[in-house]
């Protein structure tokens, strides 16, 4: 079984959107009370608080609170799941040796969304109008029918509104078979060059539209802090943001239906791209390329589709030919391989695409001492990249 999120826009009333107002600003207070809870107990007690305590002490909130009566219990309980999260993802990355990343109390405006976690339990749908527990019946724009099985219902407040996600459990929908394999390299250049050589035009969605986005931030520096002039120029520019953000996932989404429709077999590289952006010349064209939001776009098609989605080493990619194997070192800034022991001659995405592919086939590049590569530096000044360009 695989899972699908459908997203509705809502259009509640004034007095519904004030009551799902005061929804977030409840959830959030008992966000920052379970966690104060959790942080005196192990510093004055030296003790942990489960999920299961914190659960079983609602009840006795709700008759201290009076405002926590006017939320259903399910939204209240994910609130300490939330939390729960928060709390296991530290300890992972504690043993990890990451940083850990306390779980931090959320401050006003912090907290955007809640969730019914059992749909038909406090949320549904009766003809074109969605039904909330506490709220009353709220109209959507209903621009496409539900499939398969309803489980979780997610109320989100963003810049342009108030929307509802809900996610289903469906049966996966398998495509039919090509028997081909791809292997992608992802640039900046080109947003993808693929092994058959075609290479798909890197659209900059954030540079296109920095202009744009430079004039509403220059727009909110000069209104007052506080003020309803503020107040506006701040929802402005994060509807110009999210503009940025859709139409970055709308380009995703079609690249991605495409390859998986035509190839059985995709091979990714496996990128650190929270190092890569530490290379600050190319930090802001490395995000805006959204290589992560691609690749998981991809993975869940792929899974979707019964096709396959593979992420490989991209070390020396670049570097290696994809003719004879011979290593070839240059810059980042050499955008065409020509290899001195074969002759061959194509771009360096390209190359680096069909040793991609290569390793779905298991024929491995090898490593940097690896004895059977033959290492010749192009690069006169003896100065090879690192971080983007070591692949």
């Amino acid at each position: 079984m695989a899972f699908k999120t459908f997203v509705y826009k809502l259009r509640p009333t004034r007095s519904q959107e004030a009551t799902m107002a005061e929804t977030l600003e409840t959830c959030r207070r008992l966000y920052n009370r379970a966690l104060g809870e959790r942080k005196d107990a192990y510093e004055q007690e030296q003790r942990s608080v489960c999920f299961a305590e914190q659960c079983a002490s609602l009840p006795l909130a709700k008759k201290e609170s009076p405002f926590l009566p006017r939320v259903h219990s399910h939204v209240l309980q994910d609130v300490l799941h939330r939390l729960d999260h928060a709390f296991a993802a530290f300890f992972r990355r504690v043993k990890a040796g990451e940083k850990p990343g306390y779980p931090r109390f959320r401050g006003a405006g912090w907290y955007d969304s809640f969730t019914y976690r059992q749909y038909g339990n406090g949320a549904k749908f009766d003809g074109n109008r969605l039904v909330l527990s506490k709220i009353g019946s709220i109209k959507f724009c209903k621009d496409r029918p539900l499939e398969g099985k309803p489980k979780t219902c997610t109320i989100i407040r963003k810049a342009n509104g108030w929307f509802a996600h809900i996610t289903c459990e469906v049966e996966p929908e398998p495509l039919p078979k090509t028997g081909e394999t791809v292997g992608v390299d992802l640039g900046i250049e080109s947003f993808a060059t693929l092994s058959t050589g075609e290479q798909i035009a890197n659209p900059r969605h954030y540079r296109t539209a920095e202009r744009r986005l430079k004039t509403a931030q220059r727009r909110l520096s000069r209104r007052q802090k506080g003020s309803n002039g503020r107040r506006k120029a701040r929802q402005l520019l994060a509807k110009a943001h999210l503009k940025v953000g859709r139409t970055r996932r709308d380009f995703c989404h079609k690249v991605a239906h495409d390859l998986v429709t035509r190839f059985d077999h995709i091979v990714v590289e496996d990128l650190n791209i929270r190092g890569m952006v530490k290379n600050h010349p190319l930090a802001k064209s490395i995000s805006d390329a959204g290589w992560g939001t691609f690749v998981t776009i991809l993975s869940e098609k792929a899974e979707s589709a019964a096709k396959t989605v593979e992420k490989v080493n991209p070390a020396y990619t670049s570097q290696n030919c994809s003719a004879c194997g011979e290593r070839v070192l240059k810059a980042l800034s050499v955008r065409w391989h020509s290899c001195p022991y074969c002759g061959a001659e194509l771009h360096r995405d390209h190359n680096a695409a069909l040793n991609i592919r290569k390793e779905r086939r298991g024929h491995r590049l090898g490593g940097s001492g690896s004895s059977s590569y033959r290492v010749r530096n192009q690069n006169p000044t003896g100065f090879l990249a690192v971080g983007v360009s070591e692949k």
